[in-house]
């Protein structure tokens, strides 16, 4: 008999959940509050209590090679950055073609989930579920996967704005923000300078009288195009890049990125140079602030230090007056309202799970929470990982280790992350992408080998090692095999070329891409000839180079 497993939430963590419990032979039932699947990138222009909210015109930050689920390829006409409407698109045509449909009860509600009088024996789960029309059932699986993200429910910080009670405009958190249209002439400030902080400053300031952006620490600000005008992360997000990373101090990387980025725009004369290092926090991705900074239409402001009628005080002593509207882009709390605090306790964001997937003081592992996440790279992907870890497990082809190792692993991931980024509610499970990916793979055993490549296919070996880490390179080797992930790699910079193909030139192109493959080949292998000979044969060597500089490790 199928091993029952219940999926909470058909976004696409849930999605992906579900076709990883088909390929695995068990049964998924997945249940989703709304009338349709998407999660997050299902717009709607009212907000509903307990699912993600989005803006009408939110593009994606991640490309969409890299993006994809790894077995289903975006199609090549798609944008190479999507609109939320494409990206449900996307989610439509994944689900007809692995018929996921027939395996999710829309407008059904988890109300609890909660362990069998003999849990440690079986690992079953009662879970129970309530109708649109308030119709509650019961049933019982063997496994669950919590896929509801962490983009539901608001942080709205009010007791650190004094004044806030006597604001005699309108201030909501930007979860209720749809559209620009009703600011129209409105002085706003917008707190917050994450990526929703940004976006909405840049586009309320084509439509508002003016646009205050108010930052306690500054940011980084990264653009979605690099260098031709390709996918930023087509070019950062790669396994050469990655290995410098481990070799080289990360106090250096952050310099050289950073110089790189105040080339763009110097972000101290912007107004937006951060009080941390690069890698410290996430940085914000946004193609248009600085142009709207320059215009004037976007004034960046330090942290606000006290509302007073309607006019808001900053900490720098600066006022601004007649403030209408002031919107909180202040992040999200994480919360299982169905799951008791004995099975999960979630303290300042922070959630205690191996890996960020298991609980790891269960009898059983047959609870485990799929998206739950920070890395830094597409969450998608990330999502696929885990499930197909989890569903694995759940399948008993695969073995957690005792209590014990998991404790120790976790804490020594919350010491890693003590130690790199800013404290804070945000950075309570970042990841750096490939590192996660890799770590999740060898769970399972589909982590390329590039030494078993290189003899096998020397052409493909270094594809995967110095191009894009893209989905389809988990497919290449172990459980899950596709046949089509090698085409796939091949033909990937096919696919990010031919929706910009829109206005076919006589001329040939300045540049194939094989030839700037050929060219990044030839200086990535110098590089890493360089970096492992000045990292292991002559150490002393970088130091002196970085004193030549000016560069000061701290």
């Amino acid at each position: 008999m199928k091993r029952r497993i219940a999926v909470i939430g058909a976004g696409a963590s849930g999605l992906a959940a579900v076709k990883c419990c088909l390929d695995e032979g068990l049964e998924p039932m997945c249940f989703e509050q709304s009338d349709g699947l998407g999660g997050l990138w299902r717009f709607k222009e009212d907000p509903e209590d307990g699912r993600s909210s989005i803006y009408r015109s939110v593009i994606i930050n991640s490309s969409k090679e890299m993006m994809c689920f790894s077995d289903f390829p975006i199609p090549d006409d798609f944008a190479n950055f999507m609109h939320n409407s494409k990206i449900l698109d996307y989610f439509h045509l994944y689900a007809r073609h692995f018929d996921l449909l027939r395996y999710i009860r829309f407008k059904t509600t988890v109300r609890r989930v909660k362990m069998r009088p003999d849990f440690a024996r079986s690992g079953q789960w009662e879970v129970v579920t309530a109708t649109s029309g308030g119709l509650e059932e019961s049933a019982i699986f063997d496994g669950v996967m919590v896929c509801t993200g962490h983009h539901t429910y608001p942080h709205l910080p009010l007791q650190d704005f004094p004044g806030i009670e006597t604001f005699q405009g309108e201030y909501f958190h930007s979860r209720e923000y749809k559209g620009p249209e009703k600011f129209l002439g409105k002085r706003v400030v917008v707190i917050g300078i994450g990526n929703s902080g940004g976006d909405l400053a840049v586009e309320l300031s084509r439509i508002a009288d003016q646009v205050f952006l108010s930052t306690r620490r500054g940011c980084w600000v990264l653009n979605r195009i690099l260098d031709d005008g390709l996918p930023y992360d087509m070019l950062l997000l790669t396994r050469f890049a990655s290995l410098l990373k481990k070799i080289l101090p990360l106090t250096f990387l952050n310099w050289m990125e950073e110089q790189k980025l105040n080339k763009r725009f110097d972000h101290k004369l912007y107004g937006l140079q951060a009080k941390h290092r690069l890698s410290s926090q996430h940085p914000t991705v946004n193609d248009e602030l600085p142009n709207r900074i320059i215009s004037g239409t976007v004034v960046v402001k330090p942290n606000i230090k006290e509302l007073r009628g309607s006019s808001v005080i900053f900490e720098d002593g600066s006022v601004e007056e007649k403030i209408d509207v002031v919107i909180f882009a202040t992040g999200y709390n994480v919360s299982f309202p169905f799951l008791d605090s004995s099975v999960i306790t979630v303290r300042h964001n922070q959630v205690s799970l191996y890996k960020h997937v298991f609980p790891p003081a269960l009898e059983q592992p047959t609870l485990a929470f799929v998206g739950l996440v920070q890395a830094h790279g597409p969450l998608m992907v990330v999502s696929e990982m885990q499930a197909r870890w989890v569903t694995r497990v759940f399948a008993g082809l695969g073995k957690l280790p005792k209590t014990k190792a998991m404790l120790k692993d976790i804490q020594r991931k919350k010491d890693e992350l003590a130690k790199r980024f800013l404290p804070s509610q945000r950075h309570t499970f970042e990841e750096d992408f490939i590192y996660y990916m890799d770590e999740l793979a060898m769970q399972i055993g589909v982590r390329p080998s590039i030494p078993w490549l290189f003899l096998r296919d020397p052409r493909l070996a270094l594809t995967v090692f110095l191009g894009p880490c893209t989905p389809y390179q988990y497919r290449l080797m172990g459980p899950g095999k596709w046949a089509g992930a090698r085409n796939a790699i091949f033909t990937q910079w096919e696919r990010v070329i031919k929706p910009l193909q829109t206005r076919m030139l006589q001329e040939k192109p300045h540049r194939s891409a094989g030839a700037l493959l050929l060219k990044v080949t030839t200086a990535a292998v110098l590089c890493v000839m360089v970096a492992y000979y000045v990292h292991w044969q002559r150490p002393a060597l970088l130091q002196k180079l970085v004193d030549k500089v000016g560069i000061h490790w701290q």
